[in-house]
């Protein structure tokens, strides 16, 4: 049974920072693309940052580009979202997400497997 499992969410105020971690059990992502996506009460889900398979490289939504960053460790079968800056419009439930392909996924249909999500609340 594959299951991906965040932890790291909190309160923490303006400013401040989280990490978020995704531990996947069940098989391995190590060629997937693997994402983060946050959904806000009553707004949609949306894109946040990815990683692609086993090159590593990064993209990230306009609205976190320069204060988060997404790494994985394929050995440990985790993904990372270290969260800079933090923002009051930061608050929402995170998700980890791996992708059907292995490069280059922004959009919730091209995700196949998702986490539970860990709250996120940033306070102004």
């Amino acid at each position: 049974q594959v299951q991906l499992v965040e932890s790291g969410g909190g309160l923490v105020q303006a400013g401040g920072s989280l990490r978020l971690s995704c531990a996947a059990s069940g098989r391995t992502f190590s060629n997937n693309a693997m994402g983060w996506f946050r959904q806000a009460p009553g707004k949609g889900r949306e894109f946040v940052a990815g990683i692609s398979g086993s090159a590593g490289r990064t993209y990230y939504a306009d609205s976190v580009r320069g204060r988060f960053t997404i790494s994985r460790d394929n050995a440990k079968n985790t993904v990372y979202l270290q969260m800079n800056s933090l923002k009051p419009e930061d608050t929402a439930v995170y998700y980890c997400a791996a992708c059907k392909g292995s490069y280059y996924c922004t959009r919730t249909e091209e995700y196949d497997f998702w986490g539970q999500g860990t709250q996120v609340t940033v306070s102004s």
